[in-house]
C-alpha cells in the first residue's frame, strides 16, 4: 500500500470511530433522559408524599406498610418517597419533582388540602394519577382512602362524655383544641365532636392547635387563664400529639383527674392512658389504610378498575366527586388497650409497659 492509500485508510478508520463514539454518546443521552423528565410510558414508579415527620405514625407505620404492600402486589414497582416536613410549598415542589422523574401514580397526604390543588391539576394534566391519602386533597384526584373522620370526632366527643360521667352537664366547662384548619380532616373531627358534645357540656374555650404540641400547650395555658384551673371539667384534643402538650400544661398547672381526648393511638398516648393523664384516643388501623392506598395505586398504574376498592363517593373542598374507601375507627380507653392496639400487633405490652409505666400497667391488667 502506498502512502496516499495509507492516509485514506487511516482517515476512513478515524471517521468510523468518531461516528461510533457519537452513536454511543447519543444512546447515553437517551438513557439519561429516561431516568429524568422523559421516563417513558412503561415507568412503574409510585410516589408517596407524606405531610410531616412530627406525627409519629407516618414514618413509623404508613410508609413501611405502604412500601411492603406495593412490593407484594408489584415486585417490579418502586416507591419514591418524600416528606413535606409540614411545609406545603415543599410538598408542591416534591410533587413536581416526582412528575418530572416520570412517576405515574402519586399517593399524597396533603399538608394543605387547598394549596396542593394546583400541583395535583398539573400532575393530572401530564397523565399522572393521584390518590389522596388520609386527607382529602382538592383537585382532580382519582381516589381517596381514609377513615370516617366525622365518626372519629364523634368517638372522641362520646369518650369525653363517658369519662366525665355524671359531671357531663350543660354547665360543665370543656376546652376544645382542634386541628389545623388547612387540613380538611380537622374540620370533620370538629364536626363530629360538636355533634357529640353540643348541648351536653359548655364548650367554654375553643381554638386551633395546628397539630402542634407546643401550640396546643399555649392554647391550654390561655384557657386556664381565661376560665380558671378549677373550672375546667375536661379537654378535647384533636390528636395525640397535641394531647401530649396539653397534658404537660395541665400537670404544670396542677390540674389532674380530668378527661383528655386524643387520636392516632400513638405509643406515648397509650402510655398516658395507662398512667391516667389521658383518658382516650382513637385507633385508626394504619395497615389497612396503607394497604388500600397501595392497592389503589397499583390498580391505577396498571389501568385496572378501582370501584371495588373505593366503594363510596365523597365530595372534596373543590367540589370534585371522588371514589373513596372510608375505614372504621375505634375508640381506645384503658379498658380495651389489650383488645385493640395490642391484639392487632401495633404495640406489644413490653412496648407500652416500660419501667416508668410498670406499676400502672399492672393495675390496668397489662402484664
Amino acid at each position: 500500500m502506498n502512502a496516499t492509500m495509507r492516509r485514506v485508510a487511516i482517515g476512513a478508520t478515524a471517521i468510523s470511530l468518531a461516528l461510533s463514539v457519537a452513536a454511543c454518546g447519543k444512546a447515553g443521552d437517551d438513557n439519561d433522559s429516561d431516568s429524568g423528565s422523559d421516563s417513558g410510558s412503561d415507568s412503574k414508579s409510585i410516589g408517596l408524599l407524606l405531610p410531616d415527620s412530627v406525627t409519629a405514625r407516618y414514618e413509623k407505620f404508613d410508609k413501611p406498610y405502604f412500601e411492603a404492600k406495593v412490593k407484594e402486589l408489584c415486585d417490579d414497582c418502586d416507591v419514591q418517597y418524600a416528606n413535606a416536613a409540614a411545609d406545603p410549598n415543599k410538598q408542591a415542589q416534591q410533587m413536581s419533582t416526582m412528575v418530572t422523574k416520570g412517576v405515574k401514580v402519586i399517593v399524597v397526604s396533603a399538608q394543605d388540602s387547598a394549596a396542593i390543588k394546583s400541583s395535583i391539576q398539573s400532575a393530572v394534566d401530564k397523565g399522572v394519577k393521584v390518590v389522596a391519602y388520609d386527607r382529602l386533597a382538592q383537585g382532580p384526584v382519582s381516589a381517596y382512602v381514609s377513615f370516617d373522620n366525622v365518626k372519629v370526632g364523634e368517638l372522641q366527643g362520646q369518650a369525653l362524655l363517658d369519662a366525665l360521667g355524671d359531671k357531663a352537664t350543660a354547665k360543665s366547662k370543656v376546652v376544645m383544641i382542634n386541628g389545623d384548619d388547612a387540613d380538611p380532616n380537622a374540620g370533620q373531627f370538629k364536626e363530629g365532636a360538636h355533634k357529640a358534645l353540643d348541648g351536653k357540656v359548655d364548650i367554654a374555650y375553643e381554638q386551633s392547635g395546628l397539630w402542634k404540641d407546643t401550640v396546643a400547650a399555649e392554647k391550654m395555658s390561655a384557657a386556664i387563664t381565661q376560665l380558671g384551673a378549677k373550672n375546667i371539667a375536661g379537654v378535647y384534643a384533636a390528636n395525640d400529639g397535641m394531647a401530649g402538650g396539653i397534658a404537660n400544661t395541665l400537670k404544670g398547672a396542677k390540674i389532674s383527674n380530668i378527661p383528655l381526648t386524643g387520636q392516632d393511638a400513638e405509643l406515648a398516648a397509650i402510655q398516658r392512658i395507662v398512667a391516667g393523664t389521658q383518658s382516650s384516643t382513637v385507633y385508626k388501623a394504619y395497615k389497612p389504610e396503607a394497604d388500600t392506598a397501595a392497592e389503589l395505586a397499583v390498580n391505577l398504574l396498571e389501568g385496572k378498575d378501582i370501584k371495588s376498592l373505593a366503594d363510596t363517593e365523597v365530595t372534596s373542598g373543590s367540589g370534585d366527586k371522588v371514589q373513596a374507601k372510608l375505614l372504621t375507627p375505634v375508640s381506645v380507653t384503658k379498658e380495651n388497650i389489650n383488645d385493640t392496639v395490642v391484639k392487632d400487633g401495633l404495640y406489644t405490652v413490653a412496648d407500652i409497659c416500660t419501667a416508668e409505666y410498670a406499676k400502672a400497667c399492672k393495675e390496668a391488667g397489662l402484664e
